[in-house]
């Protein structure tokens, strides 16, 4: 038995050990994320606040991701992914921690802008893991099981917060929470690196294989983020990711409080109904890797991640719209579920193209993409709130994000993932060339 279990973990790629461990990364984030959203109806009615006021609760934590993306990505590329990693889930454990303590509107605020700024860089610098770590025909894949991890952590969160907040209040999830993630770094500290060749364990074989095949080349220079700011390609993959990010956070900021004091829905029913809601996403998010990384293999780099990206936010925001439209609570319901599990089947096709045009600025290009897209949640969680005030309708808002979809659903066409970034060497202008796997077209 013992020998069994020695070969079949000699026959496991050393490299999938390192998709466990980002997915278990993008578990804990989201886990530690929705969880004021969960808790949103209680903190709402202890501390007092009306929804323009936890509108801004959530806006803060956005407003800080945005604005710390950048040159979390940025910070990534030049030293790595570990050191980085190490200080994001430190830091947010500490301010997960610390929310659990907030007596009032303006305390949260800080508290939440602080476990932004704490958070922000964590995908850049998964992205850089990806470019380093895996062959560009796994990067699909790859990165579906990332998303995942999203879905794995917002799907068990109701089952763990819940229960915990009628039990205890809703300031003890936190405390739980905020302890996990310093297990986490315990284990990234002592286990990951930044480079296959820097881990002892790896097959020979395998780390060759990796070094030949991965985006990342060690003969190409980063750039600024200034210089990728000013590129057209780049320009039209931030906005169209500003766009999608507005569906994004209402499923984890807004839709348990629009699902119980909008619909009626009770505690439990939300629980369920998030928990169903996510484990959509998860089955879209493997179904949207394979299908990925198909596209590219047989029609091309350019039709496979436009497709699906397309696919995937049009869709979104076609069920979001019927949810809005429906009079019948349990049909909303499902419309959400459906909508989700549409916006993952083609959410890290987005993730995708920051590896193709980035290469060894895919931290850089990923968290300029997470800026517009932290500022689209950023204003979502602001106009959710106004919107229901001005209309005294909690459907009306899904409106405006369908539109808002749909337009990132059209930018798409603007995004050419063949079309590397350009920078300017000794006078002259070069390109980084793209990967030949798939076609160009």
């Amino acid at each position: 038995m013992a020998n069994t279990k020695l070969i079949s973990l000699k026959n496991f790629p050393y490299r999938y050990r390192v998709v466990i461990f980002l997915c278990s990364l993008a578990t804990l984030t989201y886990l530690d994320r929705i969880c004021i959203s969960i808790v949103g109806v209680r903190v709402k009615t202890d501390l007092g606040l009306n929804n323009t006021e936890f509108g801004w609760v959530l806006a803060s934590f956005a407003l800080a991701y945005a604005l710390f993306e950048i040159p979390s990505g940025v910070l990534g590329d030049k030293i790595g992914p570990r050191a980085v990693f190490i200080r994001i889930v430190v830091w947010w454990s500490v301010f997960t921690i610390a929310t659990g303590f907030a007596n009032g509107l303006i305390f949260l605020i800080i508290v939440r802008f602080l476990f932004g700024m704490g958070e922000s860089g964590t995908y850049p610098n998964i992205l850089i893991v990806v470019s380093r770590w895996f062959p560009v025909s796994e990067h699909g894949r790859v990165l579906s099981w990332v998303g995942i991890g999203s879905q794995i952590g917002s799907a068990i969160a109701p089952l763990i917060i819940v229960p915990l907040a009628i039990a205890y209040g809703w300031r003890v999830p936190f405390y739980v929470i905020g302890l996990i993630g310093f297990v986490w770094v315990l284990i990234c500290y002592r286990w990951f690196r930044n480079f296959p060749a820097e881990m002892k364990k790896i097959p020979e074989d395998e780390k060759n294989y990796i070094e030949a095949n991965c985006r990342h080349n060690a003969s190409h220079a980063n750039i600024s983020w200034i210089t990728i700011l000013k590129q057209r390609n780049t320009l039209a993959l931030m906005m169209m990711y500003f766009c999608c990010q507005w569906a994004n956070y209402f499923f984890v900021a807004w839709m348990p409080v629009y699902l119980q004091e909008g619909r009626h829905f009770s505690e439990n029913d939300m629980k369920m109904i998030t928990f169903t809601l996510f484990v959509a996403g998860f089955i879209g998010l493997l179904l949207g890797g394979f299908c990925s990384d198909w596209l590219v293999r047989k029609k091309g780099l350019k039709f496979g991640r436009r497709f699906m990206g397309m696919t995937g936010l049009g869709l979104c925001g076609f069920f979001i719209l019927i949810a809005g439209l429906s009079p019948i609570n349990n049909l909303t319901a499902v419309c959400l579920i459906l909508s989700n599990a549409f916006f993952s089947f083609g959410v890290m096709s987005s993730y995708a193209v920051c590896a193709d045009i980035g290469r060894n600025n895919a931290g850089t290009v990923t968290g300029a993409m997470n800026f517009c897209g932290q500022m689209g949640a950023f204003f979502l969680a602001i106009i959710f709130a106004k919107v229901i005030n001005l209309t005294g309708n909690y459907n009306a808002p899904l409106i405006v994000v369908f539109i808002v979809e749909l337009t990132g659903c059209l930018l798409w066409l603007a995004i050419n993932p063949t079309k590397p970034l350009k920078t300017t060497l000794h006078g002259r202008q070069e390109d980084y060339a793209v990967s030949n796997a798939g076609k160009a077209d």
